[in-house]
């Protein structure tokens, strides 16, 4: 067993490393990337590591879930699954004696969604058609190659190989050997020249179920719901990435198309390639296969603006699982100086052993059997800082949500001290030098800021603005938005518990 003394030694040495490589990074940083700017919009980042021959593609568009409207809501998070469908020559068997199908099964399926939900619908006519589109999607089952991406990224010594969905943005990854980057040139930019959605009508129902194991049916998944519902009143922040229910179920093909036709696009689109490649080799491959595509349309910025919430408010919900908390107070997003004390706040609070809330919620008075802190739910746009605690029997959420405020309160009436200062300062260096040491972590990065904060070179800015935050800084932040009327608070009860 290593003594007290001993692991605080160990641990500031290897903060300390980390912090020298931090450093180091920095300092070269905006010297590593190089980028390219093609005439249809879309940019590149490259940054040569020749330290193993591999490299890490990220393919980031800026275009997620905030982007959505009342009819499209779920779409980005439903485009996610399909341009895994593969394109006119993968993921089929013969496209010529596809289309036609795929053509009628639209048709049939497109006048489903339109008589569903009118009542006055003939019965056995929707009927009809439901018959006619299952027996249409038996007739196009043997000419679907499933996974085709997959398979031909994994014969060609691929890791990594994934998408994921945000409120802000929509990524594809992968990891390589140096020698398939023409490869993966051609492969992604035939997904985003030539998409077919087959298979849409199998794949909503996918999701369909998704949300009800992911939400549904998951306490957590329905408290983060609620938390962001109420906590918005007017911001698409609000909405789930996966959609509601209905959203879901009223998304049709068409409006899927547009939506993908219009934003998933160069002008949209940010390629971040890291790893053993050479800048003018990368600009030439992705010219030749991206450089081509049509522009498309640039995002609109939301205009919904979130009003300043006036008084606190507090929602009650019931499932049948063990009580849980969730509080969340509005914050401004990056690169406003609040957004970077709030990563220190969060730090001082919730992240670690050492933590505010850890020690006195969890380890001292024993309330609460776990406790986190983060931001959410997105950086585009101004955003929420939350606090999520799950009480440990016998104690109740409220006990749990009384030590907490009690701890926000300190934050706001009693200065914090150096040290504490100090070791979250270098815990968000070093945490910042973790998520790009990887060349997989630094795609992920580059592409994320610069679609996000508008510049990559917010991770080269980062260090140079965190040096300079103060103990007042945090008393001041804590002072302004720790507030009651500020607060939303969400409260998961067994159902038939008495309180």
């Amino acid at each position: 067993m290593i003594h007290p003394s001993r692991r605080s030694t160990v641990l500031m040495l290897v903060l300390l490393s980390l912090l020298v490589r931090s450093h180091a990074l920095a300092g070269t940083l905006a010297e590593k990337v190089r980028e390219h700017t093609f005439a249809n919009g879309l940019k590149l980042l490259v940054v040569e590591r020749h330290t193993s021959p591999t490299f890490a593609a990220y393919i980031s568009i800026g275009v997620g879930a905030v982007d959505e409207d009342s009819s499209t809501r779920g779409v980005a998070h439903l485009l996610e699954h399909m341009l895994f469908k593969g394109t006119e020559t993968i993921g089929t068997r013969d496209y010529r004696r596809e289309k036609p199908l795929l053509d009628e099964i639209a048709r049939v399926g497109g006048r489903i969604d339109e008589l569903k939900n009118d009542p006055k619908a003939d019965v056995a006519e929707l009927e009809r058609l439901r018959r006619r589109l299952a027996e249409l999607q038996q007739r196009h089952r043997p000419l679907v190659v499933k996974d085709e991406f997959s398979r031909i990224y994994g014969e060609n010594g691929a890791v990594g190989y994934n998408a994921f969905t945000s409120k802000d943005t929509t990524t594809y990854t992968v990891q390589l050997p140096a020698n398939r980057l023409e490869l993966w040139a051609r492969l992604e930019a035939d997904r985003m020249r030539n998409p077919v959605l087959r298979e849409f009508y199998t794949e909503r129902e996918v999701i369909k179920e998704e949300r009800r194991r992911s939400y549904d049916s998951r306490p957590s998944g329905m408290l983060y719901e609620t938390l962001l519902a109420n906590a918005f009143t007017v911001h698409p922040y609000r909405n789930p990435i996966i959609g509601w229910p209905s959203d879901i179920d009223n998304l049709t093909l068409e409006e899927t198309e547009t939506f993908l036709h219009r934003y998933y696009a160069p002008v949209n689109t940010v390629i971040a390639l890291v790893g053993d490649v050479e800048f003018d080799q990368a600009v030439a491959v992705v010219g030749r296969t991206f450089g081509t595509i049509p522009p498309g349309t640039p995002v609109p910025p939301v205009v919904a603006v979130e009003p300043p919430q006036r008084g606190e408010k507090r929602v009650e919900i019931r499932f049948d699982a063990e009580p849980r908390l969730a509080i969340a107070f509005h914050k401004p997003t990056l690169p406003a100086k609040d957004d970077y004390i709030f990563d220190l706040i969060d730090l001082i609070l919730g992240q670690g052993r050492v933590s505010r809330l850890y020690r006195e919620v969890v380890e001292k008075r024993q309330l609460a059997s776990g406790i986190s802190t983060y931001g959410a739910p997105g950086a585009r746009y101004d955003n929420l800082f939350v606090i999520s605690a799950t009480p440990r029997k016998p104690h109740t959420v409220e006990e749990v949500e009384q030590a907490i405020m009690a701890e926000l309160e300190r934050l706001r009436s009693a200065p914090v001290s150096d040290s504490e200062i100090e070791r979250a300062l270098n815990r968000l260096r070093a945490d910042h030098l973790r998520s790009m040491r990887s060349n997989a972590g630094l795609a992920r990065s580059l592409t994320y800021y610069q679609l996000v904060a508008g510049d990559w070179r917010y991770l080269d800015r980062y260090d140079q603005v965190i040096s300079t935050l103060t103990s007042e800084d945090v008393r001041r932040v804590a002072e302004e938005y720790f507030r009651p009327e500020n607060r939303t608070v969400v409260i998961l009860r067994r159902e038939g518990e008495v309180r």
